[in-house]
């Protein structure tokens, strides 16, 4: 639970490996994938690193592999994912993975080779035959092939480098040729050139070999030609009878293939990810011996050592290895452990930024805070139960799912936050039971606790009609849970409708934002304590918490006693019209004036109230000084006392008893720059630095405190309109295919109805569904995460075959 709430600690180790037995070690700390390797060459390329040879060897085997995984696609061959995940082959088993479809290929080669000397001999003669002049003067040619979008900087190349003293002539193959590397059909064509010298000979062999000429020999004289152009021609029979032959035999080789292919990419890519993490190793002077630097969970030394025993066992080395914990003042990754229903919600927080090592994680309070405000602005049933059934649907196949590794990004977007959606469309259920909104109607499960008098004629014919709760027509007791169905009625209740609800749901998004922000604020208190910064305790917390509460949550009481103390049936000094705006008393409490308001009424809820509200606001201003300048000038006497002088350019000196007890002092007093694990609360070294940073703070915090409160009307806005769109959408479409009669009646509802349910599902479920998303976002990481959230951190990576293979699964083919 502790890396739930706090990330795990982690410590720096180094690691001595036997080169026999380094191989097998990293292997087993592959598949435990708890182990985040340093590079100890930063300096050395790439190209200069000792397991570079072994690097290329697997990317050659990937890219065979990958023509293997073409060829059998092309055959439609279906291969066989058997969800096996096979462990790391020996380097030797490398020699029987690098043989695969070298024999095809070399056949392939050589047809093709004699399938270009067969055009060059049919092309060259054509070209003989036309340039008479041969016959007269001696020159000297070569004949050869070059890929058809080549043959222009070709000719001006040879034109340059020649100074125009040869004759290039050139004609196209007609049919593609296949690349025996890579099985794509390539255009090609056949060209001579003429020239005299030797000279020019080499300059002009050296140009065709810069472009990747082929050359072929080519008689001079026409029955020379003939008689090789004839035995070309039956080689290629030849060749064509054994490829032929050979066709039954490759296909039966990839249905083979198709079995074992998953697995072999499993392997490959097993092979080179270890070669890579040995790269970043050192040798020590014997160069007998690795040594490599990890930070590992300290909860999982004991399983890295037994990975380690592993590793040595079967590479059959006799010397164990040796796994050293360090001292360091480096950050250490921060490392959250999830699991396929935490992991969406972790993800939406490091969005914003990966906590500082031992911050207090957001996370676990998100996974309830998170779809509950979405769900208030989102309250509906309907709705809600569309976005369930969706996500459940993901979550009840997940397995298929994750197995199709689809390309689409938006898919993989919804299938990754499946449990975030399944939470929010849970929680728009349960608001919108609360609100009693299906689809902008009610459901009257209990009975209205309205007795409407009315007949109908007198409601459609005066759309001004209110309900009155002091009246007979109300009970005088509420509707048992959530709203009354008599607000979703319709022409009864429009004319206060809007009016009680925008009431409601205002002082409910107020309610609701001082209790997330209170909330933040009590676990910055949580950071303080665990980091030991006393300090921030007394000139941060404290201050903050008393602003809040003296302020905001006053106004939060304010709104309870106002719902409490004034009813339809109280006298008048407590009745409905005597009831004073909560936004009005406030604003005269912050300005020290009093409320404006009928004779017959009182402008205080309570006795005393004008008193209470005088002195909150005095403490609560105290606070804005408290936090401005008690944290400054307590450091600037900690370090005076401590002799140490305010101005970051002098630093005390190294070595004696003074320097210790300034640490000491500065240590005890909570006000010392911390240690890199201080969760990203370190302190600047100039006093001026921290003056300034300090009124940064907390002209943020005050100023914030106002418009994060304000912030949470978003909850109330995005209420009313997703209400409001719904009904639209329901009085403008549905109910049109309600009022047709007859046979035809039905036809025209099924055809609305469509309508309506794409309209519903596109509008209100998807585009105001990703609006309600992004605003809960916005709540979390501003209004909520800045209260106690650094996010200066760097996410732990570790050497995980399970990462890499998942990566090179998403990643497109190449």
């Amino acid at each position: 639970m502790g890396s739930l709430f706090r990330s795990e600690e982690m410590t720096l180790c180094q690691l001595f490996l036997q080169s026999e037995a380094a191989y097998a070690c990293v292997s087993e700390l592959g598949e435990l994938g708890l182990a985040q390797f340093r590079d100890l060459n930063p300096d050395v390329n790439a190209f200069q690193r000792k397991f570079v040879n072994e690097v290329r060897r697997c990317d050659e085997m990937e890219r065979k592999l990958r023509y293997l995984e073409k060829e059998i696609k092309k055959d439609g061959i279906p291969m066989l994912d058997t969800g096996e995940n096979p462990e790391a082959p020996q380097p030797r088993e490398m020699i029987d993975l690098e043989a695969l479809n070298q024999n095809a290929e070399a056949l392939k080669r050589n047809f093709l080779e004699l399938t270009e000397l067969k055009h060059i001999l049919r092309k060259t003669q054509v070209f003989f035959d036309e340039l008479y002049f041969t016959s007269f003067f001696v020159f000297s040619f070569v004949a050869g092939v070059i890929l058809r979008e080549r043959i222009p900087p070709f000719e001006r190349m040879l034109w340059r480098a020649c100074r125009g003293n040869v004759f290039l002539r050139q004609a196209e193959i007609e049919t593609p040729l296949e690349d025996p590397s890579n099985g794509d059909q390539v255009f090609k064509s056949v060209f001579i050139i003429f020239f005299q010298g030797d000279q020019l000979k080499t300059r002009v062999k050296k140009i065709c070999e810069g472009f990747r000429a082929t050359l072929y020999p080519c008689p001079e004289a026409p029955a020379d030609r003939r008689e090789m152009a004839m035995g070309v021609m039956t080689r290629i029979e030849d060749l064509n009878t054994v490829l032929g032959q050979t066709q039954d035999h490759r296909h039966r080789v990839l249905v083979a293939a198709a079995k074992n292919i998953k697995n072999w990419f499993v392997k490959v890519r097993k092979i080179k990810a270890i070669y890579h993490t040995l790269n970043l190793f050192n040798l020590d002077v014997t160069q007998k011996c690795l040594i490599a630097e990890c930070w590992v969970p300290v909860l999982d030394l004991e399983t890295i050592q037994l990975a380690l025993r592993r590793g040595t066992e079967r590479s059959g080395s006799s010397v164990p290895p040796i796994l050293n914990r360090m001292e360091s003042f480096e950050d250490p990754p921060t490392y959250n452990r999830t699991n396929k229903f935490t992991n969406g919600f972790q993800a939406l927080i490091y969005a914003y930024g990966v906590a500082s090592y031992r911050e207090v994680n957001p996370a676990p309070y998100t996974i309830i805070t998170f779809p509950f405000l979405f769900a208030v602005m989102f309250g509906d049933t309907g709705h809600g139960m569309i976005m369930t059934l969706f996500a459940a649907y993901m979550v009840i196949k997940e397995k298929p799912l994750a197995a199709k590794k689809s390309d689409s990004e938006i898919w993989n977007i919804f299938f990754g936050g499946r449990y975030i959606i399944l939470l929010m469309g849970l929680f728009s259920m349960y608001t919108g039971f609360i609100y009693n909104d299906v689809f902008s109607k009610s459901l009257n499960i209990f009975g209205s606790n309205w007795q409407i008098k009315y007949n109908m004629s007198t409601v459609w014919s005066n759309k001004d009609l209110q309900l009155n709760p002091g009246t007979d027509a109300y009970l005088q007791y509420p509707y048992p849970i959530g709203l009354d169905p008599v607000w979703q009625v319709g022409e009864v209740a429009n004319a206060n409708k809007i009016v009680f609800l925008n009431a409601y749901k205002m002082k409910l998004s107020i309610i609701i934002g001082v209790f997330h922000m209170l909330f933040g604020v009590v676990l910055s208190l949580w950071n303080y304590t665990y980091f030991r910064l006393t300090a921030n305790i007394v000139f941060q917390f404290i201050p903050q918490i008393i602003f809040l509460i003296f302020l905001f949550f006053y106004m939060v009481l304010l709104m309870f006693i106002k719902w409490v103390n004034y009813g339809p049936t109280n006298p008048t000094e407590t009745g409905p019209y005597c009831a004073p705006s909560i936004l009005i008393t406030f604003i005269n409490m912050v300005l020290f004036k009093s409320s404006a308001v009928p004779a017959e009424c009182s402008p205080y809820m309570f006795n005393g109230q004008q008193t209470v509200q005088m002195l909150l606001v005095c403490l609560a201003l105290l606070c804005v000084p408290w936090m401005l300048f008690g944290k400054p000038i307590h450091i600037m006497r900690s370090r005076r006392k401590a002799h140490i002088p305010l101005d970051s350019n002098h630093h005390p000196h190294a070595g004696g008893t003074e320097n210790g007890d300034a640490e000491a002092a500065l240590s005890q007093a909570g006000a010392q720059a911390p240690a890199p694990s201080a969760g990203g609360h370190e302190e600047p070294e100039d006093i001026t630095e921290v003056f300034i940073l300090q009124g940064i703070h907390t002209i943020e915090y005050v100023l914030g405190s106002v418009s994060h409160t304000a912030s949470y009307l978003r909850l109330w806005a995005l209420s009313l309109a997703h209400a409001q769109l719904s009904e639209v959408l329901w009085n403008m479409v549905m109910r049109n295919g309600l009022i047709f009669e007859d046979w035809y009646g039905g036809i025209a509802l099924w055809i609305i109805f469509a309508f309506w349910s794409v309209l519903t599902v596109g509008i209100l479920v998807l585009m105001e569904g990703l609006s309600a998303f992004l605003h809960t976002l916005r709540l979390h990481w501003v209004e909520f995460q800045s209260k106690f959230y650094s996010g200066l951190g760097y996410h732990f990576q570790p050497f995980s075959f399970e990462i890499i293979l998942d990566s090179a699964a998403a990643a497109p083919d190449e």
